[in-house]
């Protein structure tokens, strides 16, 4: 295994790895995410292994003075490809990038595919976050959105984690789910609640066309949004009663536990993606890899095309994705920030932030805006306007 890197000759640029799983037990009826259900073809694994390295050595004598400080597997269903794969990957990423002994190194993991021994071996392996989908406490739910466990199984996917080394843990949820109820919500959040993780993900169910659940959506009695809003108004309260910091629109952690990985996205840090759909953002552009598996492996395996996307992002884009991504977060906008780096005045956008201020959905704190969690419920229609009156705006004067 290589080497980590000490405090001492960590360089300055940081950058995340994103690596992409695509293989399921079987397919949720909700899931848009590129994956392939029903098993593992070995061969197709040993080819997927094998991609992925060659696309690791590759990259990583692109990124020399970089340090990795974040390592997100994601999919799919990680822990479905094996303790002993993701191993495999987790050590070619230690021979081809520069890895702080800091790393945060996340795994995904569904409650039927982990054991305690696979998580021990996981941790040696140097893993030390772990973000469980439990989605519903309630199993009937959890068998008509097609997931493939218990509640009690995720408890003890919980418990097992901790057993074998794991101080940070993510458990997911959904809410808006057929047939939910407020109160029913607020029960599914108890009982996760008493399962005391560090950090909680709580998804509104969105309906993807192509997916299963879009065919027979008008009949599946789905809270209107009026009451997605109560859900999630309710979650807001509940874990904050709990100790839990609101960082992220969708996001609550005990102190210090933050998605590091993640963060990266809200702040517009770089980051390189493996594997079929897998995004980066690296060196001033952004590219995005087929949704083709077998398309990934040959293309990696003859040298030919992977990418589904690749764009030079112009310093206009990005400042309209500051305010869209830094809006979703605690932080929020700043004023000097904001003209310093994209040139732009601050000024517009800071006059529908008082407008809105005015009608509880964003406030001041110091030298920062940011959105209330009224405000959050409203982020699309704000994050517009803001976006409308930056195209609007003339670019400050360069000072000499």
């Amino acid at each position: 295994m290589a080497f980590f890197l000490t405090k001492k000759n960590v360089e300055e640029k940081r950058l995340g790895v994103y690596v992409h799983i695509p293989f399921c037990k079987s397919k949720c009826e909700y899931c848009d995410f590129y994956s392939v259900g029903g098993g593992k073809d070995p061969r197709m694994v040993d080819h997927y292994l094998q991609a992925l390295a060659d696309h690791i050595k590759e990259a990583g004598k692109l990124a020399p003075n970089y340090v990795v400080d974040t390592v997100y597997f994601g999919g799919g269903t990680p822990s479905f490809f094996g303790p002993e794969n993701l191993e495999k990957i987790v050590d070619e990423i230690h021979r081809n990038f520069r890895l702080s002994i800091e790393a945060e190194i996340t795994l995904e993991a569904n409650p039927d595919s982990v054991t305690l021994q696979g998580l021990k071996r996981l941790v040696r392996a140097g893993f030390n976050r772990i973000s469980i989908g439990v989605q519903s406490d309630d199993d009937d739910m959890l068998r008509r959105l097609g997931r493939p466990h218990t509640f009690q199984q995720a408890k003890q996917a919980m418990q097992m984690a901790r057993k074998a080394g794991f101080g940070n843990i993510n458990l997911d949820l959904m809410y808006g789910l057929p047939n939910q109820s407020v109160a029913a919500w607020r029960d599914t959040l108890m009982n996760v609640l008493a399962l005391r993780p560090e950090h909680f993900s709580c998804y509104a169910l969105k309906v993807e066309e192509g997916t299963p659940l879009w065919s027979y959506r008008d009949a599946a009695n789905l809270p209107d949004d009026d009451k997605q809003a109560d859900m999630y108004l309710s979650a807001c309260e509940l874990l904050h009663e709990y100790g839990y910091q609101h960082y992220e629109i969708s996001n609550w952690c005990k102190k210090g536990f933050r998605s590091r990985h993640n963060m990266k996205y809200w702040n517009g840090s770089e980051y390189l993606g493996f594997g079929p759909t897998a995004a980066s953002d690296f060196a001033g552009k952004r590219f995005t890899i087929v949704r083709d598996l077998k398309g990934y492996i040959t293309g990696i395996a003859k040298k030919g095309a992977i990418l589904n996307e690749c764009e030079q992002i112009a310093q206009r884009e990005r400042a309209g994705e500051y305010v869209m991504l830094r809006l979703r977060t605690f932080e929020g906008i700043n004023r000097e920030e904001y003209e310093k780096n994209y040139l732009l005045p601050f000024a517009p956008l800071e006059r529908i932030m008082e407008y809105y201020k005015d009608h509880g959905c964003a406030e001041r704190i110091r030298d920062r805006w940011r959105l209330t969690e009224r405000g959050w419920l409203l982020s699309n229609r704000i994050i517009v306007e803001l976006q409308e009156a930056q195209a609007l705006s003339t670019p400050l004067a360069k000072k000499r």
